[in-house]
């Protein structure tokens, strides 16, 4: 066999780390349903000049082709690279059979063509929810997604975070105001604040002078856990009526996520830009205190004019969680487990390969019940069978007696008891793989 050569930025895990994200998923799932959201999936290719009409990302892109393709096959559909422009498409195309406003949220694979890193993929895991309307959408959704966003990183438990908050058409009003054409590439430069500091001043576009330069970056350091950002913006003395509807709609988000969120955990930080093009209002960023370099592993905004068939357009706002990101982080620093590392809760001895037909039969009466049971690989001595249920941590091992009763024992203390086949269950605590959290336990 020639030897295997190692791909990057394309995560395997193990099958323990699976059942760790596999749980995280679960609180996703539970989370974005508790919120009201309902479960699609998309395709995973798009038509390449339909995922490159929004944002720079045409260098990140991979294009789909036939090995055997001709020409006229050649750059027409590409891998997605996020949820929401795929989910643009999906709204156009079934806007007649859905209710408006429509919640729903995605948990699927997208790919970049990024270079890979510590929490950067290739081929990454997200988890998307959206809110959108036909013809208009309350700014109040966008509240609504600093909520759920909260709540998702409460149930997962894995440590302290902050939301970080801002309003585009802030940004945005702020640059006209200042009499800046180029007021994308104002947010492009801002956009990289978190990874080079002041030295985005320096990637500001040629027409800005120095006096503006210095607003710029002054209104990017703003960051308030109340509403008085509102009165640090405009002591800068920049005037437009678009800064104006900006820091209005996210005065509205703030008090919502003051009153409603837990404590301290949403910021408005004015230096929040998102890189997507797409954006035309509320931007999320997440981040994970103590892995602020990492970057934000849970992000999203208000887009008003993604999705539009020319006659209807249907704004939306929505985030998306960066599941593997998130996952690379509580893997190296061991953050989270599970409780074992199989979701075997029962092994079913046999005392003799004769017995297998039986055993099996008893295995499916169980499965039945809800509990996941393996019967014994080989009829081996019953110390060796315990032995194999130890090293796989699965923690009861189920004995039928000679003349057709049974036990179970706990592997782990030792008891042993009586067990009728139609009545017996583990613990609650025992049925399944639950998440732990090694980082409190150990504190």
């Amino acid at each position: 066999m020639s030897r295997i050569t190692p791909l990057t930025g394309f995560p395997e895990w193990l099958p323990r780390e699976r059942l760790v994200e596999q749980q995280i998923l679960d609180v996703l799932r539970e989370t974005f349903e508790l919120h009201g959201f309902s479960s699609i999936e998309t395709r995973a290719v798009e038509p390449v000049d339909f995922l490159l009409r929004k944002g720079e990302i045409d260098k990140e892109v991979y294009g789909v082709r036939r090995i055997q393709a001709d020409e006229s096959d050649a750059d027409q559909m590409a891998l997605h690279f996020d949820m929401t422009v795929p989910f643009s498409r999906y709204v156009l195309e079934n806007a007649g059979k859905l209710e408006f406003p429509f919640r729903r949220y995605q948990i699927q694979k997208a790919w970049r063509g990024e270079r890979p890193q510590f929490g950067r993929f290739r081929e990454f895991l997200q988890a998307d929810a959206d809110i959108i309307g036909r013809g208009e959408l309350p700014t109040h959704f966008d509240a609504e997604v600093v909520l759920l966003i909260a709540d998702i990183f409460s149930r997962l438990d894995i440590g302290s975070f902050v939301i970080r908050v801002n309003n585009r058409k802030v940004a945005e009003g702020f640059y006209r105001g200042l009499g800046i054409a180029d007021t994308a590439g104002v947010l492009r430069a801002i956009d990289k604040i978190d990874k080079i500091g002041d030295r985005v001043r320096e990637q500001l576009p040629d027409e800005v002078g120095d006096e503006q330069a210095d607003k710029i970056m002054a209104l990017a350091k703003i960051r308030t856990s109340d509403l008085s950002f509102g009165e640090r913006v405009r002591a800068l003395g920049v005037e437009h009526p678009l800064l104006d509807e900006g820091l209005a709609e996210l005065e509205a988000v703030m008090q919502t996520a003051i009153a409603a969120a837990p404590q301290g955990v949403v910021l408005a930080d004015l230096s929040i830009a998102r890189g997507l093009d797409y954006y035309t209002g509320t931007v999320y960023e997440t981040n994970l205190e103590g892995f602020e370099s990492l970057g934000s592993v849970c992000s999203g905004g208000r887009y008003d004019e993604l999705a539009s068939d020319g006659k209807n357009t249907y704004p939306g706002v929505g985030v998306s969680v960066g599941v593997s990101r998130v996952m690379a982080v509580l893997l190296r620093d061991g953050i989270a487990d599970v409780t074992r590392g199989v979701p075997t809760c029962v092994l079913l001895a046999v005392g003799d390969e004769a017995q297998r037909a039986e055993s099996n039969a008893l295995a499916s009466s169980l499965r039945s019940r809800g509990i996941s049971v393996e019967v014994s690989p080989s009829a081996a001595k019953f110390g060796k069978q315990i032995k194999y249920a130890d090293r796989r941590q699965i923690p009861f091992v189920w004995f039928t007696q000679d003349d057709g009763t049974h036990q179970v024992k706990d592997i782990r203390s030792g008891d042993q008891v009586d067990a009728d086949p139609a009545t017996w269950m583990p613990p609650e605590a025992d049925l399944r793989p639950r998440l732990s959290h090694p980082h409190k336990e150990n504190s």
